[in-house]
């Protein structure tokens, strides 16, 4: 099991699974929706995810149609992300587990998106748009 919170402690979560393709993602929206270089993602069944939000602060903001990123309204931590073409899946950011987590990133996704700035050096695989396995 794992725990996690949002920055400020008012969403509160617990995964109760594996936590499947952990990412590094370099795309342009989730550079700015993290401020970061990249995204440090990985799936998790929905059902799996039991979230805590006593105050009512989790938000979400629909990036395009059918894909929502959620995040703390009080502190502006990023969760989760969703999308409708995935139902019994979300991508829970690891940066928000507060426990050790076993699972490894597997992957540098959308490199050609990546910020100018950034130097990339890496001994895992690298690719221009989302890994092979979810092509």
């Amino acid at each position: 099991m794992y725990k996690g919170s949002c920055l400020c402690g008012s969403i509160q979560f617990e995964i109760h699974g594996g936590i499947t393709d952990p990412i590094y993602c370099h795309c342009s929206l989730c550079r700015k929706a993290s401020g970061s270089a990249f995204a440090t993602n990985g799936y998790v069944n929905n059902s799996d995810l039991q979230l805590n939000d006593k105050k009512g602060t989790l938000t979400y903001y629909e990036s395009s149609l059918g894909k929502r990123k959620y995040f703390c309204l009080t502190c502006g931590a990023p969760i989760y992300s969703s999308n409708s073409t995935k139902p019994d899946k979300v991508r829970i950011r690891l940066g928000a587990i507060d426990t050790d987590i076993v699972e490894r990133p597997i992957s540098h996704n959308f490199i050609t998106s990546k910020g100018n700035w950034e130097e990339l050096e890496t001994t895992l695989p690298v690719y221009e748009g989302h890994e092979p396995s979810r092509r």
